[in-house]
């Protein structure tokens, strides 16, 4: 029985337009016809080593496909126009998509690809900005690897609920994306960059920070784009994110042994023991002194 494939397909021959231009390669498939009731489901995917000559050049393609650069160097064409492919770059294409892919000789292309089928294909390409022969990139370049390696160990356990699993890390890669999405060749890629500098030093400073003049004269930027930038990439403004940190950081203590309200708050960087109070129940719906009672 071959690896990858599901006890169902065990006698199914390795799909054609796996390519043959590399040098090593991790890959797994599935059903590759599966029922036209299934809205979504995923039929291939894999991680290719790339020979320093690989090239692509098809005119159309039987799935819709997500393509992930994890390192060197390309470029890919898609509907006309060229992009360059870097760590971290991200294109797609599918049925009636002409694609041309070209790896650079001196800096070989390392990339994920997971293939997929169904009527919600074009719908899931959306959601993540990445309708068919588009690219992009995500910041940072490795976002997106701990997801793929995951897709291709589920595509690889040989279980009758493979497909289903693989399914449902597509739908998890989706929103990944969505979320460290920035547009190709533009300044949003630095504008994300900004926002995810600015995400890490909330993060790495939340006990210590208070205000949101605190965090934009640390972070180097002024208030109102700090604001704009979180509402963009994260739908929140930057004190709701650090409230939010500072809870979850509370209620971590709040479960330890022998922890006091109080001390909790002044760790947290609350001067008022009822500040917080209202604070951490507006997070969680729950009283701290009541939260700590649930050990």
């Amino acid at each position: 029985m071959k690896a990858g494939i599901p006890l169902a397909d065990a006698n199914q021959a390795a799909p054609e337009f796996f390519s043959a231009d590399v040098t090593e390669a991790r890959r797994f498939y599935l059903d590759l016809h599966p029922p036209k009731s299934r809205q979504l489901a995923v039929v291939c995917g894999g991680l290719e080593h790339c020979k320093p000559d690989y090239a692509i050049h098809r005119e159309t393609f039987p799935f819709y496909s997500i393509e992930y650069v994890a390192r060197g160097r390309g470029r890919v064409t898609l509907k006309g126009r060229t992009h360059s492919l870097q760590a971290g770059s991200l294109f797609s294409y599918g049925p009636g998509v002409a694609h041309h892919i070209v790896g650079d000789r001196g800096d070989r292309l390392v990339k994920y690809f997971v293939d997929f089928t169904g009527p919600r294909a074009t719908m899931l390409l959306r959601a993540c900005r990445l309708s068919t022969g588009r690219a992009s990139q995500v910041v940072p370049a490795n976002a997106l690897q701990p997801l793929f390696d995951e897709l291709i160990q589920a595509g690889l356990l040989v279980r009758r609920d493979s497909g289903v699993l693989c399914l449902k890390l597509l739908e998890c890669l989706a929103l990944r994306i969505a979320g460290a999405y920035a547009s190709f060749g533009s300044t949003e890629t630095q504008a994300f960059a900004t926002f995810l500098r600015c995400r890490q030093h909330i993060e790495q400073h939340s006990l210590r920070l208070r205000t949101l003049g605190q965090i934009a004269d640390e972070c180097h930027v002024n208030n109102a784009y700090l604001c704009r930038l979180f509402r963009r990439y994260d739908n929140q403004s930057p004190c709701q994110y650090l409230l939010r940190l500072k809870m979850n950081y509370a209620a971590r203590r709040l479960q330890e042994q022998g922890a006091l309200v109080k001390r909790v708050a002044e760790e947290a960087g609350f001067t008022d023991p009822f500040h917080f109070s209202r604070a951490f129940t507006s997070v969680f719906g729950i009283a701290p002194s009541a939260f700590r009672g649930l050990r």
